[in-house]
């Protein structure tokens, strides 16, 4: 790996509970000024690699650093350049917002206040209420509002968005943390795991797709976008025979309509649709989301 702008490095991580490998043998690199997208299905492996990371789980085998160093050794040099938003969160039930607030804000180094303001009054929260009568959406909200006023390094979000209504949530991904970034964007950097991938597509520099525990597939955003193609055709008569494509990712057939999904393999498809009797013909870029919605077929791709 080049270490030279690496903000997250894994290499061959395993982290085991009892005999099943939650992750295992995964590696991947982080770089500088990029929003990095870590997706997988529910026990994939993505909390267990974001808690090894953050030194709240110990790897079995494989190394681990952030900013250079290791979790372990240097924990304190590590987490006081970073903010974390895990999954569910908790406050002490005694604290109001702006208490906990200034908790938070004691550790650190830097807090910027007006970020804080303003998001007290965009999230409509009030600083004087209690956070044992915060919502589980509002408990998130005062979560990140902690995470983004020290303007950290690295902002590292474990579904981050949990709870959130969807107005809030557009906003939080589009304003919020686009502004994070736009703030310092060589310097800053956010590694995200969500469910939610269509709402940060906009954002996504780079993925990881896993599937127990392993990497499944890596790739730029707009690399992935301009290799995965979604195309459709209508043939002016049906075919007497199912279609034969070669280079075919999927491919569903009804009637007259056909519709491929290409993996890299979109001129090759094109050229031998064109040899039957085509009146219709669109080719698009899957998103994201759709990537990882095929996430079964990509057990094809051979990288």
């Amino acid at each position: 790996m080049n270490t030279d702008s690496s903000i997250i490095e894994i290499q061959n991580l395993t982290r085991r509970y009892g005999k099943h490998d939650a992750v295992n043998g995964l590696s991947l690199n982080v770089r500088a000024g990029r929003c990095y997208g870590f997706f997988g299905r529910n026990g994939a492996g993505k909390t267990t690699t974001i808690k090894c990371l953050l030194n709240l789980l110990r790897p079995d085998s494989g190394g681990v650093r952030v900013f250079g160093l290791d979790p372990q050794r240097d924990e304190v040099a590590v987490k006081s350049r970073l903010a974390y938003v895990p999954d569910a969160v908790a406050f002490y039930p005694w604290m109001t917002v702006s208490g906990t607030l200034e908790y938070l804000a004691s550790f650190r180094r830097h807090w910027n206040r007006d970020i804080e303001n303003d998001l007290l009054n965009r999230f409509q929260l009030d600083p004087a209420k209690k956070t044992t009568s915060l919502s589980k959406g509002q408990r998130t909200q005062l979560a990140l509002i902690g995470a983004i006023c020290p303007e950290p390094e690295l902002l590292v979000l474990d579904e981050p968005t949990s709870g959130l209504d969807p107005i809030v949530r557009r906003e939080f991904i589009e304003t919020v943390i686009g502004a994070y970034q736009a703030g310092d964007p060589e310097r800053r950097t956010v590694f995200v795991s969500t469910h939610l991938i269509s709402e940060f597509e906009g954002l996504i520099d780079e993925f990881t797709i896993i599937e127990q525990g392993r990497d499944l597939l890596t790739m730029e955003a707009d690399t992935a976008r301009d290799r995965f193609k979604k195309i459709r055709a209508r043939f002016s008569q049906e075919p007497k025979a199912k279609l034969e494509l070669l280079g075919a990712l999927d491919l569903k057939q009804t009637g007259r309509d056909v519709e491929i999904l290409a993996n890299g393999s979109g001129e090759l498809l094109l050229n031998q649709l064109k040899s039957h009797p085509v009146e219709d013909l669109k080719v698009e870029s899957l998103s994201l989301e759709e990537i990882f919605v095929a996430s079964d077929l990509l057990k094809k791709v051979k990288k």
